[in-house]
Order: C-alpha cells, then sequence, then structure tokens
C-alpha cells in the first residue's frame, strides 16, 4: 500500500503552527570489556530526546561551485525543465523530466502495516518531514569559466537535444561569477578554460569578494538560506602544516597571507562558515582541513563531505558489504574506469587522480573491520590485512560523460574455492550525480530546521557541525572526530530513514516483524494482540519521560545521560567518551522534503484518512 503522506497519532507527537515535536525513545547497547580477562557484557542502554523541527521551509538558495561544469550545467537545466513541465522527443521515444536518482524524490520507506490487513504501507522518503521541492530551490555559483550555462549545457553534452533547445534560451540568461585558481590545485591541463578568474593572489580579498557573492545572492533573490555546494574540478591534497591549517585561526591567518597551501575549495568552505551557510564538498580531496572543522564547529555551521558516491564506488560498498556478510572473504578488488568529459581530463593528471584514489579505496574499510573472522588482526595486534584494492581511472575522450567501469571481485570461499565476480557499468556520470546535489542540499537545508533536547540540557541545539547524515550520498563520508565512518551503503541508509523517523516520533525499522512470526497457535500471532502491544510500550515509554530512572531501572535498562549543549564543546570530544551519550555522533543528522509551492503539501503535515493528530 502506498499513502503519499500521513500524521503520526501519540501522545508523544505534536504539531504546532511551526513545528513538529516529537519526544524519542534512544535505545542502543554498549559493550564493556574486561581488559585482564577479555570478557565482553553487552549492556542495553537508553536515553530520551526531545525533536523539534521547524516547518516553515522558506526560499532556498542553491550556490554551485562548479556552475559552468557538466554537474552544474545539467542540474540547472534538470531543474529548469522539471519545474515547466518539459518534454522531448528522442530515438528511443517521448521522454520527460523528472528526479530520478533522487533518494527524496524517488524514493520511498515503509512507515509500518496497514491496521486492517496487514498489509506493508509505504510512504515517499520526502513526506516524512517539510523540505524544499528541487523546483523552488534559486540556483547560481561560480566557475572559472565564462561561458554562460545555455553554452556550457551544449558543451556538457549531457542532456538531448530535444530538452537542450526548450532550455537554452532560459539558461543562456544565467553566467557564473568569477572564481579562484590557485597553483596547482587542479591540474594545468585546465588553464586554457580559466577565463573567468577574481583578479590578483590576495586570498584575503578573494575571501571577502566570495562572501560578498553569497550576500548579494541572498538579498537579490529574497533567500532566507543558502546552501553552498563545491561540485568543481577535484583537487590535490593540501599538505597539513602545523600553524597554517591546523585550527581555525591559524586557517584565517593563512588565507590572510596568502600561504599557498589554502586551496580553492578550503577558501570557499571558509567563506559559507563565515556567512553562516551550510556547505557540501562533492570532490575527494581534504577540503575540510582540521582548521576548517574548527571553524565550522566554533560558527556552529554544517559541512559534509567529500565526493558524491554516485555509480561504481556506491555498487562497491553494496557488493563488497554483501561478500562479507555472507561469510566471503573477498581478497581482491580491482576498478577499472574510462571517462571523457572535463573531470576524466582533470583526473588525468597524477595528483588530482591521488585524491580520487583515496576516495575511492577507503570504501570498504568499515566492511573489513567489522568481521574478524574473515580478516583477523594482524601480528601484534597490527591493523587486519583486508583485500588487495587497486583503482584505475583512464581519460578516453570519445566516451564523453558515459563513464566506463570494469570491476573484478575475488572472494575465498568454502573449502579452499576461489569466487570470482566480473560486472560492468556503463555510468551517465552528471545525470547520476545531478540528483545527489539536490538531495546533499535539501538535507543540508533540513537539518538546519532539525533541534534537540534532552532531559539535561536546557534548550535545544542543532547537531554536530559535521553532517554525517550526509554518508549515503558520499564515497568519503567526513564524521566528528573519534565517531567511526560507515560506508556500508544499507547501514548508512538505516541511519537516515530512521533518524527521520525520530523526529516524526516512530520508532526505527528493524524488519523483525514479530507480529507475523507468532505461532499460529498462540495469541500473540494475531495484529490485535500485537497492537496491545505496542500500546503497552508507548505506555512504557510516556512512563520512562516522567520517572527515567525509576522506569529504567523497572526495565532492567541502563539510562545513560546525554551531554549538555553541543555549540560549548569542542569539535575533539565528539564522537569519544564525552559524545551524546558517550555514543557515536554519527548517528545523529536528518533531512526530508515537500512543499505547498510546488503543489505538495509539506511532509508530516498532510492528514491520513481525515484523521489530526493528537495534541500531546
Amino acid at each position: 500500500m502506498f499513502v503519499p503522506n500521513f500524521t503520526v497519532r501519540s501522545p508523544h507527537v505534536r504539531y504546532t503552527t511551526d513545528a513538529i515535536e516529537a519526544t524519542y525513545r534512544y535505545e542502543t547497547t554498549q559493550v564493556e570489556t574486561d581488559g585482564a580477562t577479555g570478557e565482553a557484557v553487552a549492556v542495553p542502554t537508553a536515553a530520551t530526546y526531545h525533536f523539534r523541527t521547524a516547518t516553515k521551509v522558506g526560499r532556498v538558495g542553491l550556490m554551485l561551485v562548479g556552475l559552468g561544469g557538466n554537474n552544474g550545467s545539467t542540474v540547472t537545466a534538470a531543474i529548469a525543465a522539471n519545474r515547466r513541465g518539459l518534454s522531448w522527443r528522442t530515438k528511443a521515444g517521448e521522454q520527460s523530466a523528472n528526479y530520478l536518482g533522487s533518494i527524496l524524490m524517488s524514493s520511498t520507506l515503509r512507515v509500518g502495516a496497514d491496521a486492517a490487513t496487514g498489509e506493508e504501507v509505504h510512504t515517499p522518503l520526502r513526506s516524512l518531514l517539510p523540505m524544499v521541492h528541487p523546483n523552488d530551490l534559486v540556483v547560481g555559483g561560480w566557475d572559472i569559466n565564462s561561458a554562460d550555462l545555455g553554452t556550457a549545457m551544449r558543451r556538457a553534452a549531457v542532456l538531448d537535444v530535444g530538452a537542450q533547445v526548450q532550455l537554452e534560451e532560459e539558461l543562456s540568461s544565467i553566467v557564473p561569477l568569477p572564481s579562484v585558481m590557485y597553483g596547482d590545485f587542479i591540474a594545468a591541463n585546465q588553464a586554457a578554460r580559466a577565463d573567468n578568474l577574481l583578479p590578483g593572489d590576495d586570498k584575503g580579498a578573494h575571501l571577502a569578494r566570495i562572501r560578498a557573492d553569497i550576500r548579494d545572492f541572498k538579498t537579490a533573490n529574497d533567500i532566507d538560506t543558502v546552501v553552498v555546494l563545491w561540485t568543481a574540478n577535484t583537487e590535490r591534497f593540501a599538505a597539513l602544516t602545523p600553524g597554517v591549517n591546523d585550527t581555525a585561526d591559524a586557517l584565517l591567518a593563512a588565507i590572510d597571507a596568502s600561504h599557498p597551501e589554502v586551496s580553492p575549495s578550503t577558501l570557499f568552505a571558509v567563506a559559507a562558515i563565515l556567512e553562516g551557510c551550510p556547505y557540501v564538498n562533492g570532490s575527494p580531496q581534504n577540503t575540510f582541513v582540521p582548521g576548517a572543522v574548527d571553524l565550522a564547529v566554533r560558527h556552529d555551521v554544517f559541512i559534509g563531505g567529500d565526493d558524491f558516491k554516485s555509480g561504481q564506488t556506491k555498487f562497491k560498498s553494496v557488493l563488497v558489504d554483501f561478500l562479507v556478510q555472507a561469510g566471503l572473504k573477498p581478497t581482491a578488488i580491482v576498478s577499472y574506469n574510462h571517462l571523457g568529459n572535463n573531470d576524466g581530463r582533470n583526473l588525468s593528471a597524477p595528483s588530482q587522480f591521488r585524491s580520487k584514489e583515496i576516495s575511492k579505496s577507503s570504501v570498504v574499510d568499515d566492511v573489513v573491520a567489522s568481521n574478524a573472522l574473515l580478516y583477523p588482526p594482524g601480528p601484534g595486534g597490527a591493523p587486519p590485512k583486508g583485500p588487495d584494492h587497486v583503482v584505475v581511472i583512464k581519460y578516453v575522450p570519445a566516451v564523453g560523460d558515459s563513464k566506463r567501469a570494469l570491476d573484478e571481485y575475488t572472494s575465498d570461499i568454502f573449502m579452499g574455492g576461489t569466487n570470482t565476480i566480473v560486472a560492468h557499468n556503463t555510468c551517465e556520470d552528471s545525470l547520476l550525480a545531478s540528483p545527489l546535489i539536490l538531495d546533499l542540499a535539501i538535507l543540508a537545508e533540513l537539518s538546519t530546521r532539525i533541534t534537540y533536547r534532552t532531559p539535561e540540557m536546557q534548550r535545544h541545539t542543532h547537531f554536530h557541525p559535521v553532517l554525517s547524515l550526509l554518508s549515503y550520498l558520499l564515497k568519503a563520508p567526513i564524521v566528528p572526530d573519534g565517531a567511526p565512518v560507515v560506508n556500508a551503503l544499507f547501514k548508512q541508509r538505516a541511519c537516515l530513514d530512521n533518524l527521520l523517523r525520530a523526529c516524526v516520533g516512530l520508532p526505527p525499522e528493524n524488519d523483525m516483524r514479530l507480529e507475523q512470526r507468532a505461532h499460529p497457535a498462540q495469541p500473540a500471532g494475531s495484529r490485535a494482540t500485537a497492537a496491545a502491544a505496542a500500546a503497552a510500550a508507548t505506555g512504557a515509554a510516556a512512563e520512562a519521560d516522567a520517572a527515567p530512572a525509576a522506569a529504567a531501572a523497572k526495565a532492567g535498562i541502563r539510562r545513560v545521560d546525554a551531554e549538555g549543549v553541543r555549540p560549548s564543546i569542542p569539535s575533539k570530544e565528539f564522537g569519544g567518551a564525552t559524545a551524546i551519550n558517550g555514543l557515536n555522533s554519527n548517528a545523529w543528522n536528518a533531512n526530508g522534503m515537500g512543499t505547498a509551492r510546488s503543489g505538495e503539501r509539506a511532509g508530516g503535515g498532510g492528514a491520513v484518512a481525515g484523521e489530526a493528530a493528537a495534541p500531546a
């Protein structure tokens, strides 16, 4: 069963004129290990969170660094095509504008089971919370090339000509703002395109100009929230140098001194942070040097990255997780791909390729670490030896934006056998990346409207500025200090889904389906009994809210108190022993979509079957 939207009826959920408020009991498990004996004890823990999501979306701007590139011109054209409801003919037939590939616009999640039939009920992911519709985004940005977006769209040769013809006039009115290009951060072969640069080499002056661009864009378009996103060329890694980029103050001083190791992407990140705008890095370089992260925490501004995860790497994160979960041992992963767009041309330079190689290679690390039966620690407690992992990228102009990816996975199997899987994938590079840009921007904006409070806190606050919730969409996700990096795709999606569910007071989806597994001779097999059990659980949660310590003791659950207001805690303290509940803060960052301006009721606010939410 499919429902386009829904409300939650619960004593722990309240819909007000400007917010959705939910009281949520977060339950997890901590493991205590005796250092002397090695004995491990699992301890269930619980904590109460009060979520508040502001329902007014406002007007949202998306500023792209690399606006005139293949991704920038494609995402801008797609928004215009969808807004106008365009269609065009190709040799394969009639095509219409759509948002396929966007998890927010084109994927669903299970809400629960129908009360009468037990049938699963699904809803669009965007319906959980109010989110900006892509059609309502106002797009602008910067590029080192001066071509208007109509010209850039034709040059990219990504969209069908039938679509280009209808969009060219509108896109030709959009001209990128001047950008920056420093030293060898991008390949020398990009110099011929660089005819739209800010003058001089004063990075402090460039920072001031970029900040002014953001303010001017916001004012000119009457925008409430601006999200800045890097979709420009891959840069080489910046050298991490004490006194240059290790702290916020050092980084700001290095910019004023025009230090050569301040990269363009870091300069844009600093500009966005100082203007209070979420910043997402869609390329693999180390934009978020420690000083940039420190600055984001200081100003309480969201940052997310790194590197769009759209094709070969996304497939790899699924397949390796499948093999390891099946008890098979991948011993070699060889990934080859070639492409002919400007991204491929830039990556033909060794330093830029190295940035991409690092982000593509790290995607299996957490999966390997999760199974010591397959990958035991080395001598003396050394890290386990994972699969031999090789990544090759070649520039072949003839294939354009249609990247070819060939992967070979070799695994040890039962009784000394070997299993080999070979996969070929033709990835339409920009058509796969563009929907991710939309999802990243929408989720980043949503996160600015979600706050939480625990009983120990005096006021609501936002999640950690390092927006690890975006991990599902990124190859090399950045996380708060001390938090584990999760690359397994389905874990990343479960985190996103369940956090959105928590914001409307719904329990995490666990797929246990106990009501469907009870013995047929027992009354517990009926849905009525399952509903009664659910009601009892709700009552237990209410009791826990009223008397946390007593309820926890009665249930045999150890309560773990959350830390205080986050902005006052230094970045290095997050994710470790002082993280929220002493748990990893990778679980904290959320998002969603659907606005009345797009003819769609805001998620979470639409009634189902004429029912209104019960007041809390």
